[in-house]
């Protein structure tokens, strides 16, 4: 069942944030695409903003297709909360922890949920467990 937990986990995560990443490359599911969020961008001080935003579009597409799959499971993790941690700092962080006020609390749970499967494994039912990909010792 353990298995079958982090699937769920995975695809869910996984999921959303390509999703997130697609609003910033494309323009799709409401987002700003390159321009829009690129202004944005520019706005908090991200400079060149155009392509700051197809960096963290590419990045977060990128991650979520990775964590998705459960397919070089750190690197996703870090493609996840690198740019949580930079939403923390330059967009959220001011607004305290809860996100009705748009504070970190979506922020956060990504990062306790990518640094949480970084450090267990995708589980079974992941390309790294197929591959035979292992980045954690066994404790048993």
């Amino acid at each position: 069942m353990e298995d079958f937990g982090l699937l769920i986990i995975r695809v869910v995560v996984g999921l959303y944030y390509a999703a997130h990443g697609s609003q910033k490359l494309f323009g799709l599911f409401g987002g700003g695409g390159p321009a829009g969020t690129g202004a944005f961008f520019e706005q908090l001080g991200l400079k060149p903003g155009k392509t700051m935003a197809l960096m963290a579009g590419l990045t977060e597409l990128a991650g979520g297709i990775l964590f998705l799959l459960g397919l070089l499971t750190p690197l996703a993790a870090i493609f996840i909360i690198i740019p949580m941690i930079v939403a923390i700092l330059k967009v959220h962080g001011k607004n305290g922890l809860f996100s009705d006020k748009g504070g970190i609390e979506y922020n956060l749970v990504l990062i306790a949920v990518a640094l949480g499967i970084a450090m267990t494994g995708p589980g079974d039912f992941s390309l790294d467990a197929a591959m035979d990909l292992s980045y954690w010792e066994d404790s048993d």
